[in-house]
């Protein structure tokens, strides 16, 4: 393992460090001075897992896999139980599909390959459209940003400043101008100036979701126009913080747009790292990226084996 991926696994452990630092003192407390899995312990893991914000069903679920596994198995120390846990947590991210996108290194199976970024004003749309960019651009990839958030004040001149971190250039009409305009404009510019990614950051709230809906809709008609499989992606960012709420806004979103992975921002921010597992389950949706960090460089392909080690602070054996 080189530096920068041992970089990496230390900045998601960081990330995750609220998370996992209150899910161990409460798992000790249950699992001292215990042989055996009993409906006491049961109990109090499925408080556990409700608590990081796992949620009823995935907790559940794996409370379920645990008491089947113990019928067979046999249970002596807390070593044991978080082998046990990350293997159950582990086989239910699998559920979702494939393990993570591509690597931004590697080749792309689109030229232009254009994303579509959505999700609610605050989750951090925004940001994660300039660190993808930021991403892509060190891999050697060439990047356009579409400033297609017309409808929020400031939303341009915020995109700017994040493109110009970027150092990626940036395509805008400012707002209160049409979305689809933007979007037509920064593909057309992708296909002459041989542009590897557009990266469409779109609006988060608009007069009413029907609105909104159309809106989204009307982006993905107009990219068609230039390129017929566009968009590529649909990436739907969800703020780590708020929990189940993530989860409601996901399932609307999904009623109107085909997302294609999720990405999801603040776990530096939560004791409740655990919504990852709650959104990647419940939604059959796989989580492609995740933000532990304010910095640029601080947005990272998902990983389930790494996410899982980080969670848990133990090493799979």
């Amino acid at each position: 393992m080189g530096f920068f991926d041992n970089f990496k696994i230390s900045r998601l452990k960081e990330g995750l460090e609220k998370t996992r630092d209150t899910f161990r003192e409460k798992l000790a407390v249950i699992t001292k001075g215990k042989t055996e899995i009993d409906e006491e312990f049961l109990e109090g893991l499925e408080t556990i897992l409700v608590a990081a914000d796992v949620g009823v069903e995935t907790t559940l679920g794996i409370v379920e896999a645990i008491t089947d596994r113990a019928k067979r198995e046999t249970y002596r120390s807390e070593e044991e139980l978080n082998k046990m846990l990350m293997e159950e947590i582990q086989l239910m991210l699998e559920e979702t599909g494939e393990e993570h996108p591509l690597d931004f290194e590697a080749p792309l199976p689109a030229k232009p390959y254009v994303i579509l970024i959505v999700g609610v004003n605050g989750a951090g749309k925004t940001t994660s459209v300039a660190k993808l960019a930021h991403n892509y651009d060190k891999a050697g990839k060439k990047v356009i940003i579409a400033a297609a958030d017309t409808f929020r004040a400031a939303a341009y001149e915020q995109l700017q400043i994040w493109a110009d971190r970027a150092g990626v250039p940036m395509i805008g009409q400012g707002q209160g101008s049409d979305p689809a305009s933007v979007v037509y404009d920064a593909v057309s510019a992708a296909v002459s100036r041989n542009a590897d990614v557009v990266l469409v950051d779109t609006a988060g709230r608009l007069h009413n979701k029907s609105h909104l809906m159309e809106e989204l809709a009307k982006i993905m008609r107009v990219a068609k126009k230039r390129i017929p499989e566009a968009p590529h992606e649909v990436l739907l960012v969800l703020d780590g913080t708020t929990g189940q709420n993530a989860v409601q806004q996901a399932r609307e979103f999904t009623k109107f747009v085909q997302v294609t992975g999720l990405v999801v921002t603040k776990l530096d921010g939560t004791s409740k790292g655990g919504i990852v597992l709650s959104i990647s389950r419940e939604l059959k949706l796989p989580v492609k990226y995740i933000g532990v960090g304010e910095k640029i460089d601080d947005l990272q392909l998902f990983d389930r084996a790494e996410f899982v080690q980080a969670l848990l602070g133990r090493e799979r054996k």
